[in-house]
This record gives structure tokens, sequence and C-alpha cells, in this order.
């Protein structure tokens, strides 16, 4: 069982490792991507700029056709170009707030009041309160072009809208991956869960079935020594054990169905349940109930709630060695009855409080670790109420808390 859970465990673990690797492995390739494709729209506006200077500078002998059809093949990057104090001259495929017509170019100057807002409100977050030569030399979406000794004038350009969205494109797939990740964690989780519960049902009702003959045998055997004339003290102690195999016939029998609940109360059904542990414990343990005046009504099935409690003092006595003290409590509390179960025994370190409740997790040599499962499993599932560990110190003791909802009167 302890393999079987470590091997579980490691699985789940390696599993999200590969997960985290390969989106980690796809960001730095998108990354990579969209930075390549950065550096070209860095390089196409260096030649536009270029193109640009040529024009400013060119003479009679200049291939004006070619500069013009380099610079109006920048059809998809938005751009713009200013003088040293920020005044915009030009501008290139921005989509304005007033419409302009597909083809047309209107310039600046022409554009409506709104436009050219829209544009100098642009172009104002991007410089700031940072002078050109400094954006010049510390922002590459800067880039001065000499039009004649001594002036210049500045291109300012952004990040087209195939390269804005190729930005967004690893992160949306990211959050996509890391979805489907966890659809097929909680997929293979919830099979793992489903098949661990038809096996745990299937032997529970196996182990209830195997036990049907030789309870038979046993009630007709005590009958026969009682007729016998054997004393009948013992005959007593041996109906006392077949009925408790009854019983726990009985428990086994009712895990995998949803039990009938009936209203029990709760001190009357705990004492009834720990009558039997009794006789059966160290008496070198004391166990104490401290319950209130009143008897409080819940909904429960009787036999496996007292599985319940039998655990849980069962669990206190192995954790005390067989030396020491249980405290049973009850009271009410908003909505609930609550039932505390306090031992004097080693304590649970902190980090171990809910693996408590884990299949296979044990601390004794030869325990399956299935108890307090068993006792989650009945009070969460059957009875819609809650255990946990309140409280827990080394070396001091444990207390166990068990919320059940109130009967509605």
């Amino acid at each position: 069982m302890k393999l079987s859970v470590i091997s579980d465990r490691y699985g789940k673990t390696v599993f999200l490792i590969c997960s985290t690797i390969a989106v980690i492995i796809f960001l730095i390739i998108s990354t990579n991507l969209v930075k390549q494709l950065s550096t070209q729209e860095r390089e196409r506006m260096n030649i536009w700029a270029s193109a640009t200077e040529k024009m400013a500078k060119s003479e009679g002998n200049a291939d004006f056709e070619f500069l013009l059809n380099i610079i109006a093949q920048n059809n998809s990057i938005p751009v713009m170009v200013t003088d040293a104090d920020m005044n915009i001259l030009e501008y290139r495929n921005y989509e304005l707030p007033d419409h302009v017509e597909d083809g047309e170019h209107v310039a600046f100057s022409e554009l409506t009041e709104k436009n050219r807002k829209f544009l100098r409100n642009r172009l104002e977050r991007a410089v700031g309160n940072k002078d050109f030569d400094r954006l010049v030399n510390n922002d590459p979406h800067f880039i001065k072009v000499e039009v004649y000794p001594g002036i210049n004038q500045y291109i300012y350009y952004e990040d087209s809208i195939l390269l804005r969205r190729l930005s967004l494109y690893p992160y949306v797939v990211l959050g996509v991956m890391i979805v489907l990740v966890l659809i097929i964690y909680s997929a293979v989780v919830y099979t793992k869960k489903a098949e661990q519960n038809r096996v745990w049902v299937g032997l529970s009702k196996e182990t209830a079935h195997q036990l049907g003959t030789p309870i038979s045998s046993l009630m007709a055997w005590s009958q026969y020594l009682e007729a016998c004339g054997t004393d009948r003290e013992v005959t007593s102690e041996i109906d006392k054990d077949v009925k408790r195999l009854s019983k726990i016939a009985e428990r086994f029998s009712k895990i995998g169905s949803r039990p009938s609940l009936e209203l029990e109360y709760i001190n009357q059904t705990i004492e009834s349940s720990l009558e039997y542990m009794r006789g059966r414990i160290s008496g070198k343990v004391a166990l104490n109930f401290h319950f209130g005046e009143d008897d409080y009504g819940v909904l429960v099935s009787a036999s496996l709630f007292e599985w319940v409690m039998e655990n849980l003092t069962k669990n206190a006595v192995d954790a005390m060695a067989g030396v020491g003290e249980i405290h049973i409590t009850t009271g009410r509390g908003k909505d609930c009855i609550w039932i505390e179960v306090r031992d004097t025994g080693k304590g649970i370190p902190r980090k171990n409080f809910s693996k408590v409740f884990n299949p296979g997790y044990t601390t004794k040599e030869r325990g399956w670790g299935l108890g307090l499962t068993l006792v989650k499993r009945i009070i969460e599932e059957y009875h819609d109420g809650k255990i946990f560990v309140k409280e827990s110190e080394l070396g001091q003791g444990t207390t166990f808390r068990i919320e059940l909802p109130e009967a509605k009167a």
C-alpha cells in the first residue's frame, strides 16, 4: 500500500514537471519568434529611414522611383516623422478615430482635430519627458534622420498589429495549455480515484460476503455449546463476539451504497459504540466522556457512525501505546453538532494534518493506513459532515473533530 501511494505521488509529480517543462519550452520558442519579428521590423524601419534621408539629401541623379518604392512598401508598421520640436510632419498606417477612406492618405495638417489629437497623444506617451536624442540612443522605436546638415528629423514607429497580436499569442496559448494540463491532470486523478473506489467497494462487499458463512456457523456452535451445558458466561461472551462480527459484516456491506440515515441521539450513540471497546482496551487507558446536559439529534447510519468512533478510539490507543487518557466531548455549533476525540499520545506534526486521511498513511509498522481514510469517507460522503485534526502537539496528544449537520426539528 505504501509503495502504491509513493508511486502515485511520484507519477503526479513527474507529470506536472514534464508539463511545466513543455510550457517553458513553448514560451521560449514563442518569445524568440516574437523577438525575431521585432528585429525584422526594426531593420525594415532602418531601411525606410535611410531611404527617407537619401530622398531629402538627393540630387538630380538620385533614383527617386526606387526610393519612393521603398518608402511606399511600408503598409503595416505605424510610423510618424517629426521635427526636433516634436511637431508631426508625416504619419502612416494608423487607425484614426475619424475614419479615412482606405487607400486615401490625408496630410497631417488636413486631418480633423480629433485625429491630430489622437496622433499627438500617441507620440507624447512614447516620448514622455525625455528628449529625442536620449530616446534615439535608448529606445529602438526612435530613429534620427539628418535631412540637411545640422537639421534632423525623427522617425517614431510602433509595433505592427501582427507583432502585437503575436506578442499576446504565447500567453493565450499558455493559458490554454495550462487549462488542458489541469483538465488532463484532474481526469487522471478522478479516474484513479474512481478505480480505487471500485476496488474499495468490491473488497468491502466481498469481505462482508465471506464473513457471512463463518458467522452463521459460529452462531450455531454457540447455541450447541449452550445446549451442551457450557457455562452461560462463556457462551455469552462468544455471542457478543459473534454479534460483533455480524455488525462488522453489515458495515462492510454498506460501503459503496448510500446508507439510510435515521435520527439518533449523539451521546447515546457514542456510548453504545464504545461499550464493546471498554472491555477490550488496556486498563491503563482511561476513557472519559464529557457530554452536555442535552443530547443532540443527528441523522446518521448508527452502525457506520459507531465504526467511526471505534476507529478513532483505536487510533488514540495506538498513539498512546496503550497508556493514557481519551476524552470524548460533544457540543452544538452553528448549524452543526460536533464531537471531539482527544488523546494524550505522541501527537502529529502539523505538516501531516491532512495526510493522515490519505490511503496508505500510517506510522505503524504493520498498518495498512486505511482506518482514517474510511472514517473520512463515512463522515464526508455518507453523512455530509467534516472531520479534521483540530490540534496536535508532539508528545502531548491530538484532537480530532467531527462536525455533523444538526437534525432539523
